[in-house]
């Protein structure tokens, strides 16, 4: 007759309880989630990008002026003085010929701008800086500028980019939130400004 301890040891374990498998399922599903979550943190994220290029450059064509100008204006972190000095001149208010500094947030901009349109070609500067005597006679004019125009603070540029639609430069810079979009599509131009974000 067969020892009944050897039986005993012969038998299969019985099954876990529910709650030891239900407990045992969720702990490991839970250690992939928290390793997905290491691996995909911002400092994990950050180590997995791609270097910031290391230079930033715009290309710009004056539509009223026909000056073109290809500039690289910041390096290995730092603005470049004597390209902001040839941005500032190309983007001069053509009518009376004065220049004014243009804020490098803006430049940022229009650069951040480009790229994410993938454009191959010049920004078309429409306007750039406005002087308060030019934007008084704007007004005068009907033409419907603000008052406190961001232009005459070196803040705002009117522009296209002829190898992208409007509506799609449009909507580009409403997604950038990077401060005021105007979209002016009568006229062919898109406004962008560094002051707050609003649309009109």
């Amino acid at each position: 007759m067969a020892d009944p301890a050897a039986l005993l040891t012969t038998l299969p374990s019985p099954p876990a309880p529910r709650e030891a498998r239900f407990s045992r399922r969720h702990f490991l599903a839970g250690g992939g989630v928290a390793l997905a979550a290491a691996l995909f943190s911002a400092p994990a994220l950050a180590a997995l990008s791609l270097p910031a290029p290391p230079e930033r450059s715009l290309t710009l064509y004056n539509t009223h002026t026909g000056e073109s100008l290809r500039a690289a204006y910041w390096r290995r972190g730092g603005y470049l003085p004597g390209a902001l000095e040839e941005i500032n001149h190309l983007l001069r208010d053509h009518r009376t010929g004065d220049v004014q500094a243009i804020d490098p947030t803006l430049l940022d901009l229009l650069c951040t701008l480009h790229a994410r349109l993938e454009s191959r070609a010049p920004i078309h500067v429409i306007s750039g800086y406005r002087s308060p005597a030019t934007n008084a006679a704007l007004r005068s004019q009907g033409h419907g500028v603000a008052r406190h125009s961001l232009h005459m603070q070196g803040l705002a540029v009117d522009f296209n980019l002829p190898d992208r639609p409007l509506v799609a430069v449009h909507r580009a810079a409403i997604a950038q939130r990077g401060g005021g979009v105007g979209y002016y599509p009568s006229a062919g131009f898109v406004h962008v400004d560094v002051g707050p974000v609003r649309t009109w």
